[in-house]
């Protein structure tokens, strides 16, 4: 049941998502998501590099395997 809640709450982080400017790295985009998930869920995700979080913001950004994996799941579960 975890992995799900996992899979889950990496789908609803790509589905609400945005894209802005990368603050790093300028020309760059990232893809940002509110970090309102189970905080079990958004260390997983982290982990598994599917995420980066920050301590001190209330957003997380979507690495491209975060992405590949969110389009995976999106296929999986809405098609």
């Amino acid at each position: 049941m975890e992995e799900k809640i996992k899979d889950l709450s990496l789908l609803l982080m790509f589905l609400t998502g945005w894209e802005e400017d990368s603050r790093n790295n300028p020309g760059e985009k990232a893809f940002c998501s509110w970090k309102g998930y189970s905080f079990k869920a958004m260390n997983k995700l982290a982990d598994d590099k599917l995420i980066i979080q920050f301590k001190d913001k209330k957003l997380a950004i979507l690495t491209e395997a975060g992405k590949q994996k969110a389009e995976q799941l999106k296929k999986h579960y809405l098609n």
